[in-house]
């Protein structure tokens, strides 16, 4: 593809197939295809041909190939232009010495500027015919269709004055001019878009190829590609880790910066997690593999950042549209400027030359570049920072918040509560415990952990007649006791003294009763993370209203909200009821996220306009989420929302000069008042330009103030 008209074309081809839904990105060459019914692979290739494409289906190794052949045909086009520039300048360099008294008698014979120009225009700008005629037959037109066009204008009508010896002036070294520059125009532009497409390189560079794997009781060396879900492997000193794992033995810290942007090394010992490209420190471990191939979490970053590289957002939708009629209109007002001068001044060379430079200054190239090469910058900066985005919709509408959610427990908090206080009104200490984790065992609810954990008991009685009430507590049978575990107002404490006090303490109250006595008191206490309230600033600083969401009571959450910097919370939420709170939210008219981590956030997460899914959640919260931050740090929502407004920012910086480059260089040269070869000029630095101020995004950082 060449140009927006291209990717804009094929992309309507595509989508008038039965059973096809396409999108086609310009800047990343690809096109993501939604397939239903009977509609498969070869029906899709066979529309991209019929359009005048080739194309083939992505796997793994289509990066590898697709980078050598790009090299290659590169290689090729520099020699073309080299060759294109030796032709060119005996050419353009006569022009200098044509100004003067004699200047007419410094023109280089006519004979020898036609066999100058005939290979630039035939040889050297084959491409252009090539690709018109593919984009004419599919029933479009691009920019190849304006290239061919004017320099074929200039050069037939040079050649017939030079054929028949009429007294006319020729425009040869207009026509190779244009040519030679376009061409270095897309040289330029295939290098700085191969620029934009660093980030995921750079994330496939990082897997090693290797790894060394335990095979009866022998350790060898054998490729990543062949490791199972099981496989033992040994991550030597100074090694990057192959898969994901799990460590089983060895003490070590490891680097996560990769994934994370977090540069202190993580302590890892048996039970931890380890992935895949991360590197490792000074000790050895032995892990056992959890993820391999497809389904480590380096590959679910490549996988997402490629998808949001190649995803639309909604603002490209007018340039999308601008460049489905761009090359008719502009050929209709080539038309008219040849018609009018012509008449007007009774001069056809004259008229010529001002037709040839409306064609040439026309660039649909800058338009469709504008937002994809955006993109696909400020995601693949994101993914460095931690902050994966799903798609470019989600980007685009992140820099419009302006309510955003926070689930309590695992995302403003770190989620692991502790049994802080417990208060003993009947029987003894040890006894309480072993009732209460003979309750909790085998439960994953991060308060039920907090109890177990504080029991520290392995051999606890049966429980019978277990039952779970959700949004209040657990009740069963242990050694012929009916008992109760769950919030003190299920209990019947509401108004306890002890309870309001630790409650007022920011601390979740858990009460155990048996029958209507009450035996005891858990108060839990789940630590804020150490950048939530700095995050919550922020967030404020930027006009966005925090809320936070809760299942907890009321005197806990307005203590923990306090403690965060939030003014407004919902307390006493079931988990079903989130979803229903962020509609409440969104009521106001207002763009909503929601931050969360867990199962339970999931339909939230969804409802909510943006959804920010923190990276240690669950995989069905990741799932759910538009953005998903790797880090665990609350200030990657607002570094999120800082990277979206950078990207917007330059979006809207390229559409306004894509917009303006035409709206003032298409008059200009139907005016008269631009050569042919300044006219080629100015087109083939248009897209440059653009993808050039797309790269100034390289230098957003997470956190900067400057962002």
């Amino acid at each position: 593809m060449t140009c927006a008209a291209c990717s804009t074309r094929l992309e309507k081809v595509l989508n008038r197939q039965p059973g096809m839904q396409a999108n086609v990105n310009l800047a990343s060459e690809r096109a993501r295809v939604r397939l239903s019914g009977v509609t498969n692979e070869a029906a899709v290739l066979a529309a991209v041909a019929k359009a005048g494409f080739v194309a083939e289906v992505v796997d793994a190794q289509t990066r590898v190939r697709e980078k050598a052949e790009k090299l290659r045909v590169y290689r090729r086009e520099i020699r073309r232009f080299w060759v294109a520039v030796a032709l060119s300048l005996p050419l353009v360099g006569q022009m200098f010495f044509m100004f003067g008294e004699h200047g007419h008698q410094n023109e280089l014979p006519r004979w020898l500027q036609l066999l100058l120009a005939t290979p630039v225009q035939f040889w050297i700008g084959w491409r252009f015919y090539d690709g018109a005629f593919k984009a004419l037959r599919g029933g479009g037109a691009n920019m190849d269709v304006l290239v061919a066009l004017g320099t074929s204008m200039a050069w037939g009508f040079s050649a017939v004055v030079t054929v028949f010896d009429l007294p006319q002036h020729v425009y040869f070294e207009g026509g190779a001019a244009v040519i030679t520059l376009v061409l270095l125009g897309k040289l330029l532009e295939a290098r700085a878009k191969a620029r934009t497409s660093e980030a995921i390189e750079a994330l496939v560079r990082l897997q090693p190829r290797t790894a060394r794997v335990e095979r009866d009781g022998q350790w060898v060396e054998m490729s990543v590609d062949a490791l199972m879900p099981g496989d033992c492997f040994m991550v030597r000193p100074g090694e990057s880790v192959p898969v994901d794992g799990e460590v089983i033995e060895g003490d070590s810290s490891i680097n996560e910066a990769m994934l994370t942007g977090e540069s202190m090394p993580v302590a890892k010992r048996p039970g931890d997690r380890v992935f895949a490209a991360t590197a490792n420190g000074q000790g050895a471990l032995r892990c056992k593999a959890t993820g391999v191939g497809e389904h480590t979490l380096l590959a679910g970053i490549i996988r997402l950042v490629g998808e949001a590289q190649g995803s639309k957002a909604p603002v490209q939708r007018l340039a999308d549209r601008i460049s489905a009629i761009f090359v008719p209109v502009v050929c209709s007002i080539a038309l008219l400027t040849l018609a009018g001068w012509w008449g007007y001044a009774g001069d056809f060379s004259t008229a010529l030359v001002n037709a040839v430079a409306v064609l040439v200054i026309a660039c649909p190239c800058a338009l469709g570049l504008a937002t994809p090469t955006a993109i696909m910058v400020g995601t693949g900066q994101g993914a460095r920072a931690g902050i994966l985005v799903k798609n470019a919709e989600a980007l685009e509408r992140a820099e419009r918040i302006k309510v955003l959610a926070f689930d309590k427990t695992g995302t403003l908090t770190m989620g692991e509560p502790q049994v802080v206080e417990l208060l003993v009104r009947q029987g003894e200490m040890d006894e309480v415990l072993r009732l209460a984790a003979a309750l909790e065992q085998g439960s994953e609810h991060p308060l039920a952990k907090a109890i177990l954990a504080r029991a520290a008991l392995s051999d606890l009685p049966a429980a019978s007649g277990f039952a779970a009430h959700p949004g209040h507590g657990v009740s069963a049978e242990v050694e012929g006791r009916g008992l109760r575990l769950g919030s003190p107002d299920w209990l019947g404490l509401a108004g306890d003294e002890e309870v309001a006090r630790l409650q007022a303490a920011g601390r979740t109250v858990v009460g155990l009763a048996e029958g209507d006595r009450v035996l005891a008191l858990f108060a839990i206490a789940d630590a804020l993370r150490p950048t939530s309230r700095q995050a919550v600033a922020r967030l404020r600083q930027r006009g966005i209203r925090v809320v936070m969401l809760t299942g907890d009571n009321a005197v806990t959450a307005a203590a923990v909200a306090a403690e965060a910097g939030i003014a407004e919370f919902r307390a006493g939420i079931l988990p079903g009821e989130k979803a229903a709170a962020l509609a409440e939210l969104k009521a106001g008219g207002e763009l909503v996220a929601m931050v969360g981590d867990g199962i339970n956030d999931a339909p939230a997460l969804a409802a909510a306009d943006v959804g920010f899914a923190i990276g240690a959640g669950s995989d069905a919260a990741i799932e759910a989420a538009d953005l998903t931050l790797i880090r665990s740090d609350l200030n990657g929502v607002a570094d999120a929302i800082d990277l979206s407004a950078a990207t917007l920012g330059k979006i809207r910086q390229n559409l306004f000069f894509a917009f303006i480059y035409n709206v003032l260089g298409i008059p200009l040269a139907a005016l008269g008042l631009l050569n042919p070869v300044v006219a080629g000029a100015a087109m083939a630095m248009s897209s440059v330009s653009v993808v050039s101020n797309s790269l100034l995004l390289k230098r957003w950082r997470a956190g900067r103030k400057e962002n």
